[in-house]
């Protein structure tokens, strides 16, 4: 009887594990040995909003335009956070969705995080809202500004797995203000996180 259960347990985490497998696929895409590649999701909503083609000026950023981009970026937000989370002091998943200059400044901080002997457990639950704040043209480069609300449950802990900050039972509001941005002119879709707003 006991053996009936454990196979039992041993199927049902089996399914979970894969519901996990597939779900994390669908939401960051599947690597092929391209690290400029975005995850499937993001590009893929990116693309259907053409910009090269439908933004000419502001006023083309209609609405429909407007929500197929925070769905996108809603996708990047969860990414580049969960990634940040991760304690291998090296962001690998979000890199193509981060300028050089915001790669360099969240590995710096994953960096100092590591040799004060911290790590991170960071939970990420969802975003409770995305608005876009600002979006403008300069030159061949459009840049929009969105306001993102999310929550995450979060603690930062030492080497003898003490909690330095945050609290692990916890949700936890956090207030973001990106800004992504894209060369309309270039081939290549993807947006890129270029600065961060306090």
């Amino acid at each position: 009887m006991n053996y009936s259960f454990e196979y039992i347990d041993i199927i049902l985490l089996a399914m979970i594990a894969g519901f996990i497998f597939l779900r994390l696929r669908g939401i960051l895409g599947k690597r092929t040995g391209f690290e400029g590649k975005a995850p499937s999701q993001f590009q893929e909503v990116i693309n259907n909003v053409n910009l090269e083609k439908s933004i000419k000026t502001h006023k083309t950023f209609d609405e429909p335009a407007k929500k197929e981009f925070l769905n996108g970026a809603k996708i990047a937000y969860e990414t580049i956070i969960t990634d940040f989370s991760d304690n291998d002091n090296k962001l690998t998943t979000s890199k193509p969705l981060l300028s050089k200059k915001i790669y360099d400044q969240f590995n710096q901080a994953l960096q100092e995080r590591s040799k004060r002997g911290h790590y991170a457990e960071i939970t990420f639950i969802g975003v409770d809202s995305a608005n876009i704040k600002e979006h403008k043209k300069i030159n061949n480069v459009l840049q929009v500004t969105v306001d993102f609300v999310g929550e995450v449950i979060t603690c930062i802990r030492d080497k003898e797995k003490k909690i330095v900050s945050g609290n692990p039972d916890k949700i936890k509001k956090i207030y973001d203000t990106w800004v992504f941005s894209r060369d309309i002119k270039s081939n290549n879709p993807n947006w890129q996180l270029v600065d961060t707003l306090t």
